[in-house]
Order: structure tokens, then C-alpha cells, then sequence
């Protein structure tokens, strides 16, 4: 499992700001991240999906200031090879984001990953202090997009490879992904 939260307030204002700020819609939003894992490490394409189903006891979709998204998300995908991730995304869930390894036989969590760490949570006054009023996002997310930058700047000026970094490839397959699930959960959750 898979879970990504952001940390909105839970008001009509804040969320209606949310919608149409990011009005591609969460999953090629906030869960493209998240699909790009899938896409990458678990061969989720359109053409493998089998199934997806939304969890509806922990998912939203709202129709605020004209744009209508998911404020909560939950969903399974089953691919026609009996692999099986689930994805959740909260809007107003907090600062981290989790990872979470379970058995396929008896669902017992095996592990469980992080982010942000301690010492990143120590530095978000700095980062507060120093760029303002950025989405709190970029703050626990500032060391993984230094990382990022780092890597493809390599890759540019030096021609290092940028490992771990998804490729135009899977860009395009994870938005087609998330264009595909969007109408589908969408109908679910109605």
C-alpha cells in the first residue's frame, strides 16, 4: 500500500483552492507519484489492468468552486497478472507520506517506510523561515527534490545516468494510467 497525504486544511475554502489549482485532478496530481511506482516496479499499464476498485469508506470526491476531484482516495489495482497494490491519497491527511509491505497470504504488515525522517522534520522552521509561504509539501519533500535535481543535472552536464529517475516512458504510461482510472473511480464513488 501505497499512501501519499498533503496537508490542506478540511474547509470548503482551502479544498475549493486545492481543486482548481490543481484542476488535472489528484491522481495526475498528488497520486502521480505513487502510479509511477506502480508503473515502474509493478508493470501497471492500462493494457494490465484488470481491475480497480475505490474503498468507499475512506474516499471523497467533491464538486468545489466548479472543479469536481477527490479530496480522500482509496483504490485496489489488480493487474491480469494477480498483482495487487493499493493507493491511497489524502488531501488533508497530514505532512508524510507511507509505504506499506503486507503478506499476500494473511495481509500481516512485514514493513513499513517513512517520510519525511526526523531530521528533515527538523529543518522545515528553517525552510519555513527562508522561502515563506511555499505548500508545506515542498518543505518534507526538500531533500528527495535536491536528489532529484542533483541527478538529472548529472545526467545533463555529465552524462551520469540518472538511476531512480522515471523516464519519459514511464511519464507518459503514468499519465495515461491516471487518465484512465480517473473516470472509472470517479463512477464508483457516485
Amino acid at each position: 500500500t501505497f499512501v501519499h497525504n498533503n496537508n490542506y486544511k478540511n474547509t470548503v475554502e482551502e479544498l475549493s483552492e486545492c481543486f482548481e489549482r490543481n484542476s488535472e485532478g489528484m491522481l495526475k496530481n498528488m497520486a502521480i507519484h505513487e502510479l509511477a511506482i506502480c508503473v515502474t516496479y509493478y508493470g501497471v499499464a492500462v493494457e494490465t489492468i484488470a481491475s480497480v476498485v475505490a474503498d468507499k469508506e475512506y474516499s471523497s470526491l467533491q464538486t468545489l468552486g466548479g472543479f469536481t476531484d477527490f479530496d480522500r482516495l482509496k483504490f485496489k489495482i489488480v493487474t491480469k497478472d494477480g498483482v495487487e497494490i493499493n493507493v491511497a491519497a489524502d488531501r488533508c491527511g497530514g505532512d508524510d507520506s507511507v509505504g506499506i509491505v503486507t503478506d499476500a497470504q494473511t495481509g500481516a504488515e512485514l514493513a513499513r517506510y517513512s517520510m519525511p525522517d526526523e531530521e528533515t522534520v527538523a529543518n522545515i522552521p528553517t525552510l519555513q523561515s527562508k522561502y515563506g509561504d511555499a505548500m508545506p509539501y515542498f518543505f518534507t519533500q526538500d531533500p528527495d527534490y535536491l536528489k532529484l535535481k542533483n541527478l538529472v543535472v548529472q545526467n545533463f552536464v555529465h552524462g551520469q545516468p540518472a538511476t531512480g529517475v522515471a523516464d519519459i516512458n514511464v511519464a507518459i504510461e503514468t499519465l495515461k494510467v491516471a487518465e484512465y482510472l480517473t473516470p472509472i473511480l470517479q463512477e464508483q464513488l457516485k
